[in-house]
């Protein structure tokens, strides 16, 4: 019936009445604003930070290898040109390293490359013992003597940057070591204060032909296979006596 009376309309010339569209799925109407643009990341600070970070492993590998001076002061502009990049992430960088106590900030000038004394690395040790020694005692008596040699490959990898003589190379090495030791711990806040202190006493640059400082890193990787054996047989007494000889030697 309703299409009969269209059509007769339609003869009659009677226009139909509008019926008003439908908006299709997905388009915008009048009453609807259109979806804001897409945001991109922002990449320059990604890459700036990467930058810094590259910058700050490049110093701290520096400070310990003894390619910076003890006492002297270096300007932002001249190490920027040294690693090829401008002053602003060297600075940055430095920064960081004022806070760790690697360097002091000279106003006008640069920074100075801290200078240690043996009271300072004394006092040092004491701290790290004085941390370290119970938390060892009570992973001993509490972890299962096969979880420590997982370790071996770490300790193993001591050994060999001692060999090489390469003292950023062992820096990096042994405070992996020593991290792995006390993250069995579970306690993130005891690891990143360990390794703090464990920086810090990093810092002084050894002195001395090159072979002498072999001897000593060679010395101190040997003592991280023997903690691991002592560890795994839970013997306290050898434990405790290895950390404190440990931490006062020249490696750390």
């Amino acid at each position: 019936m309703e299409q009969a009376r269209a059509r007769a309309a339609d003869a009659a010339g009677v226009p139909r009445p509008r019926v008003p569209e439908q908006p299709v799925r997905g388009e915008h109407t009048h009453s609807e604003p259109p979806a804001p643009p897409a945001v991109p990341r922002p990449r320059k600070a990604v890459q700036r930070n990467s930058v810094r970070g590259q910058v700050l492993a490049a110093l701290r590998a520096a400070l310990v290898g003894g390619e910076l001076t003890p006492g002297e002061v270096y300007s932002a502009p001249v190490l920027g040109e040294r690693f090829g990049v401008s002053a602003t992430p060297v600075r940055e960088a430095m920064q960081q390293l004022a806070l760790e106590g690697a360097v002091e900030v000279v106003p006008n000038r640069g920074f100075r490359v801290t200078e240690r004394s043996a009271r300072e690395l004394g006092e040092l040790a004491e701290v790290r013992a004085l941390i370290e020694v119970p938390v060892m005692l009570r992973l001993a008596r509490t972890v299962p003597g096969d979880r420590w040699a997982e370790l071996l490959p770490l300790a193993e990898a001591t050994a060999v940057a001692a060999a090489s003589g390469d003292l950023a190379r062992y820096a990096e090495a042994d405070r992996a070591f020593h991290g792995a030791v006390l993250a069995l711990s579970g306690n993130e806040q005891l690891v990143q204060v360990a390794a703090d202190l464990h920086r810090r006493a990093q810092w002084p640059l050894v002195s001395g032909p090159v072979s002498g400082r072999r001897a000593d890193l060679v010395a101190d990787a040997a003592e991280h296979m023997a903690l691991l054996e002592a560890l795994g047989e839970r013997d306290l007494g050898v434990v405790a006596s290895l950390v404190r000889e440990h931490f006062a030697g020249a490696a750390g």
